[in-house]
């Protein structure tokens, strides 16, 4: 399904009749799924997407400790990515999300 919404008010209303934990997996299924297109596509901007995704998510989405590392890993990676890019506050906030995985 495609929706589209007439107010930004409508979709963060529509968006809060979700269970939070839903909510959590769900981020966590899309950033999921953006992961191997941006390595594919070799697209940084869609990794920092797939990551930011999955930080939305976070450790309670995860299902297994197996997941929880390759979560971490993939904060490690966008973090040294954004440090190439000096943008050390984003690169801090990739660290941090990969250390509570």
């Amino acid at each position: 399904r495609d929706y589209s919404f007439v107010h930004d008010r409508l979709q963060e209303a529509a968006y809060n009749l979700i269970q939070p934990h839903d909510q959590c997996l769900r981020h966590l299924k899309y950033g999921l799924a953006l992961v191997p297109c941006a390595i594919e596509l070799n697209d940084d901007g869609m990794l920092f997407c797939a990551a930011s995704q999955i930080n939305r998510g976070g450790p309670a989405a995860v299902t297994d400790a197996k997941q929880a590392l390759l979560m971490a890993n993939l904060n490690l990676t966008v973090g040294q990515k954004a440090m190439e890019m000096s943008d050390f506050i984003s690169a801090f906030t990739f660290f941090d999300n990969g250390i509570s995985f």
